[in-house]
């Protein structure tokens, strides 16, 4: 089904030289992506610096987005944050730009319980009428959102697909099993998109889309046109970009990259730094 599309990108929020967002870069990066194979947009998730967005410009950004896109792919907007309160505030405002959907990522350094989980996200799910992306990134938010959780709120009516990057097949397996009808799931992770394609995923929610996108499109129709052989031969062409891109903390490898293939997004937001000369050797070597 895909309601979303195949490829979403989790875009970077393009900034200017004074670390303010650019509108115009903004509009030049969703114009490359959209002609590089991407289906959909997130806005403001881990890769677009969400954590150092103020809640105006997150709000601002979904605008911008929306309007520029004008129908041409899904918006969803990262609205969710560790504060349930501030979650459900920053998801209604949401709701009020236009946006498509909203993703809410799991509530991080609180460590909460699973029950905790379901019942951060069952308000928020509940405070809107927008369909609501889970998305379980325990490497970033040292709780991993299990499958019995996940299929628990699976069940609630906006809640219609998650973003899974826990790197657990055994538990993204359990969930595509067991999901009610309508339920899918987005591999996290570019370097699993194929084996979780394999066991009845969707799709990808994509880094690496901002920098090879028409090869992971490629990759992605060869799988669902049963070219298993093409599909993973480009899975391990593309893969040392993949990883590579994660090589440092990201999205800084990923603004370097679209730098050297002319679609510049300027620097990062403390506390990210930018690479020195020998970490932007290694990024420009990918794409040689």
């Amino acid at each position: 089904m895909a309601q979303f599309g195949r490829l979403l990108t989790a875009m970077v929020t393009p900034f200017n030289d004074q670390l303010e967002i650019d509108y115009k870069r903004t509009e030049q990066l969703i114009d490359h992506l959209l002609a590089n194979g991407s289906d959909g947009l997130v806005v403001s998730g881990t890769t677009g610096e969400s954590p150092t967005l103020t809640k105006t410009e997150k709000l601002e950004l979904f605008r911008h987005v929306v309007s520029y896109v004008n129908g041409r792919c899904p918006v969803i907007a990262g609205t969710g944050s560790n504060d349930t309160a501030s979650s459900i505030e920053c998801t209604k405002a949401a709701e009020e730009t236009g946006v498509d959907a909203i993703m809410l990522v799991a509530p991080y350094y609180s460590r909460t319980s699973q029950e905790g989980l379901y019942q951060h996200f069952k308000a928020v799910a509940e405070a809107t009428n927008l369909p609501v992306m889970l998305y379980n990134v325990p490497g970033r938010t040292a709780v991993n959102m299990t499958a019995q959780t996940t299929l628990r709120l699976a069940e609630l009516p906006n809640v219609v697909c998650i973003k899974e990057a826990s790197g657990n097949l055994s538990q993204i397996a359990t969930i595509i099993e067991h999901a009610p009808e309508g339920f899918e799931v987005y591999s996290g992770d570019d370097g699993l998109t194929l084996p979780i394609l394999a066991v009845g995923g969707v799709g990808l929610v994509s880094v690496a889309s901002h920098v090879v996108g028409s090869e992971l499109a490629d990759m992605i129709h060869a799988y669902f046109e049963k070219d298993n052989q093409r599909a993973a031969s480009l899975h391990r062409k593309l893969l040392p970009v993949m990883e590579g891109l994660f090589a440092y903390p990201s999205p800084t490898p990923t603004k370097v990259a679209l730098e050297k293939i002319g679609v510049p997004v300027g620097g990062v937001r403390l506390p990210l730094v930018e690479l020195n000369e020998q970490e932007r050797d290694f990024v420009f070597s990918l794409f040689k």
